[in-house]
């Protein structure tokens, strides 16, 4: 899995005219699912998340996580973030795991970080659908996650 977490100060998203989530500070979490990945792969990547030190303690550090500082999180599918363009300008999707399986490690993600922060402080996008992402990134701050390492073959001679 690959989570592309975003510190903000404010983020919602909406599916056409209606508005599916909204939170203030916390973090945005753009995930994507690979083929192969586990439940495990879900628990461990919301429990990195959850304890990824991107706010600011009292002298300005980044030593704090979303737990430490009662912010939020807003979960939103993205499996584009496994798009490949090694062969070209159009993206390939063939590392995206299919739907079915996307949406059930999703919502095992979802579950796992509601654990972490409590219900009321994660909110989601909606999992299949065309949506708007508004938000307000902090700092900005951004950082790359991904559920375990992967080899890549270098498939030459």
């Amino acid at each position: 899995m690959r989570a592309i977490v975003q510190r903000v100060s404010r983020c919602e998203v909406s599916v056409g005219d209606r508005k599916v989530g909204a939170i203030g500070p916390g973090m945005l979490i753009l995930l994507a699912v690979r083929k192969g990945d586990q439940n495990e792969d879900a628990v461990g990547l919301a429990d990195r998340c959850a304890a990824l030190r991107i706010f600011a303690d009292g002298e300005g550090k980044m030593n704090l996580s979303v737990q430490n500082t009662g912010g939020s999180a807003m979960v939103v599918s993205q499996f584009t973030l496994y798009g490949d363009t090694s062969r070209g300008n159009r993206p390939s999707w063939g590392e995206a795991a299919p739907p079915e399986t996307a949406e059930t490690l999703y919502e095992v993600f979802v579950q796992s970080l509601q654990k972490h922060l409590g219900p009321a402080r994660v909110a989601t996008g909606e999992f299949r659908s065309m949506m708007d992402v508004a938000l307000v990134n902090d700092g900005p701050v951004t950082v790359i996650l991904e559920s375990k390492a992967r080899t890549v073959s270098s498939g030459g001679p």
